[in-house]
Parts: structure tokens; C-alpha cells; sequence
């Protein structure tokens, strides 16, 4: 892939750039398998490719610059902004909504913020695209709510030029610090949630949900979990850290219990809309701490499916599973050194399989599947 702001040595959010593309994935493999050489790994899968450019399916822009005139993309190592908007990872369909967009925001004047001298009120602008009928959600985030009847005054300009955008919220995040969002979300559409299916399962992506940047990867991945868990013969599953829903609702059957669990109340809310499309009757998903919920329980399901945030599942969790002894958990996992970590800790467990999803090209990244089987 080529990119002229990296050759340039201006951005450098694609560290690996200057790797082939083969060559990365055998690095990441390398690293993959060195990071988990302590537990022999009965059988390895070959490693899921990902699109080279234009893979992504969500821009986190910056903006800067003024209102007449505002940059879309980051601020660079020495302080300077960097439009990035015509950078190859994005969707080709991102350019032209960043084209009207900068319009839009000098019709509504709003003034990009300047961190330093803490002046301005639009920090960031937060565009997904749906990847299964190109429908995108727009999110504002603002320093405070000043500009939010200038913007609302302007939005029936943007949603004739731009009818895409089906959902659009403001989100206010009034702290004088590059902080991505803040607490409060207001919805300025009918539509809240973005329509999104992977495979043949209906997921819902909210503006304060957390769903993945490349959704062929993560389509690979879920369809990857539901084979290896429909190769077993379970009747209970947990999905603990679920999010949307993606893994449980993979594996999901007339024939298994289904219980999700996860602290965002947005992703439980997407979790349930998808379960009832689907018809599911014995699916049950909560807004809770995995943990405590975990800890809370006298049941054992057949298997456990926990896909946490980069800081792992923690030393509690794998203590709790270890001695609670499920037959199988399948460990979806977004930072390979804490999965390292975490599958130390439980002793009494053995790597069947793992598979490495490359969810992020171009970079140190990855994405690892690994099902363990009680010993």
C-alpha cells in the first residue's frame, strides 16, 4: 500500500508500512507463537488475512484548522495537523462525505478546538459505515452544548446532501484534554443505532458502542467461533466482555442456552434488538460486570467465550474459571500479551486450537482465536 503522508515521514499510524504485506503477518505469527511457547498448542490454523487498504469501516478524526477552513485527521509528534482524509484505509465512499462535511461545519460555525489555548468547540468528528448496505453514523463531539442549536439549524442541508447518514448524535465532552467522547449523548436523528449484519446475524452499532474496524476480519472471526463451538456438544454458553452480541449470537442455537454479559448498556441494548430479530428464545444478555456476574453464579455452562478489552480477562476471572472448571473456553483476544498472561493462570486448561485474524494491517496488532479444552 502506498501512502504519501507515510513516505513523506509525516504520519506514522501504520508503523509496519515499510513491511510487505506477507512479511507482516509472519512477524505477527512469529510474535503470536513465541508470546504462547510455554503452552504447547495442539493444532495452529493459518493466519487470516486482511485487506490491504481500504479495510476500515469507522474515521476518529481530529479537527483543526479553522472554521472556514478545518483539517480532518490527526495532530502529528511535532504538533501539526494532518488532514487525512484521503488516507487509503478508509472506504473510497469517505471522501466525498468528508468533502461536504467541511462545508457543513463552517454553515454552522462550528470552530474547531484548540487544545492549547483551549478555545474552539468541535474536537472530533466519528464516521461509520455500515458494511452491509453502506447507511453511516455521524457522531459531533463538542466541548460543551453552545453550538448545538447552530448545528441542528444546518442539519436538514447536510442529510439532503449526505442521505447516508442515518444516524447523527452530538456527543459533549467538555474536559480540556484530547480525550476521545464524553458522558452525554444526544441523538438528533429517529434512527440510534446503525444496521449492521456479519455472516447471517443482524448486529446494531450504537454512537457509545464499541464494534470492530474491520468488519470482513471480524465477519472471518465470528464465523470462525460459531464452526469450533458447533464441532462441540454444548448446551450453555456464557459470553462474557459480548459487546454487541457478535460471538454469543454466532453460536447461538435452538439447542444452547445463551447468556451475555456486558458493562455497556448501549452494546446490551444492540445485544437483545439482534436476539429478537433472530427469534432466539433461550437467550438471556445483561448489563453487568463479567466478573461479578461469574462470581455471583453456582451453574457451570458447557463453555465460556470471553472477548475483553486489551487488558485481558484479569488474574480474578481466570482463578474463578479455573476452579469453577467449564469443559471448554473459547478466548478471543485483542493483545496477545495479556492472553499470555491470562492462559498462565489457567492451569487446568489446554490449547486446542489458535488462529490469528489480522484485524489491524499494517501495524504490530492482531486478533487471536484460541479454544481451550479442560485437560
Amino acid at each position: 500500500m502506498y501512502c504519501e503522508l507515510f513516505s513523506a515521514d509525516r504520519c506514522h499510524s501504520c508503523q509496519w508500512l515499510d513491511k510487505p504485506y506477507p512479511r507482516q503477518l509472519a512477524d505477527k505469527q512469529a510474535a503470536l507463537a513465541g508470546l504462547l511457547s510455554a503452552m504447547p498448542v495442539e493444532q495452529w490454523l493459518a493466519p487470516v488475512a486482511s485487506l490491504e487498504t481500504a479495510f476500515r469501516n469507522k474515521a476518529k478524526m481530529v479537527v483543526s484548522g479553522s472554521v472556514e477552513r478545518p483539517l480532518l485527521g490527526i495532530v502529528a509528534r511535532n504538533g501539526q495537523p494532518l488532514d487525512l482524509c484521503a488516507c487509503p484505509l478508509y472506504p473510497p465512499t469517505f471522501g466525498a462525505v468528508f468533502d461536504v462535511l467541511k462545508v457543513f461545519i463552517a454553515r454552522a460555525g462550528l470552530t474547531p478546538y484548540n487544545v492549547a489555548r483551549r478555545r474552539g468547540e468541535l474536537k472530533f468528528l466519528l464516521l461509520t459505515e455500515s458494511h452491509h448496505n453502506g447507511a453511516m453514523m455521524l457522531r459531533f463531539v463538542l466541548r460543551s452544548d453552545t453550538k448545538l442549536a447552530a448545528l441542528r439549524a444546518q442539519l436538514p442541508w447536510l442529510r439532503a446532501r449526505l442521505p447516508q447518514l442515518r444516524v447523527i448524535s452530538v456527543n459533549l465532552q467538555p474536559v480540556h484534554m484530547a480525550i476521545l467522547e464524553g458522558d452525554t449523548e444526544i441523538i438528533l436523528t429517529d434512527e440510534t443505532a446503525l444496521a449492521e449484519r456479519l455472516n447471517d446475524v443482524p448486529l446494531f452499532i450504537r454512537p457509545r458502542g464499541f464494534f470492530q474496524t474491520n468488519p470482513a476480519i471480524a465477519a472471518r472471526l465470528y464465523a470462525t467461533a460459531r464452526r469450533w463451538v458447533g464441532e462441540l456438544a454444548i448446551t450453555s454458553l456464557w459470553d462474557l466482555f459480548c459487546g454487541v452480541g457478535g460471538f454469543g449470537l454466532h453460536c447461538a442455537g435452538p439447542d444452547i442456552r445463551l447468556t451475555g454479559i456486558e458493562i455497556s448498556a448501549e452494546a446490551i441494548a444492540s445485544a437483545r434488538q439482534s436476539a429478537q430479530l433472530m427469534g432466539l428464545g433461550q437467550v438471556a444478555f445483561q448489563a453487568l460486570d463479567s466478573t461479578r456476574f461469574a462470581r455471583s453464579r453456582d451453574d457451570v455452562p458447557d463453555l465460556v467465550l470471553v472477548n475483553p478489552p486489551r487488558r485481558g480477562i484479569g488474574a480474578e476471572l481466570c482463578d474463578y474459571l479455573d476452579g469453577m472448571a467449564p469443559p471448554y473456553i473459547l478466548y478471543s483476544s485483542c493483545q496477545a500479551e495479556s492472553l499470555a498472561r491470562d492462559l498462565l493462570t489457567l492451569p487446568a486448561y489446554r490449547i486446542v486450537k489458535a488462529q490469528l485474524f489480522d484485524m489491524f494491517a499494517h501495524t504490530a496488532h492482531y486478533e487471536t482465536l484460541v479454544l481451550l479444552k479442560r485437560a
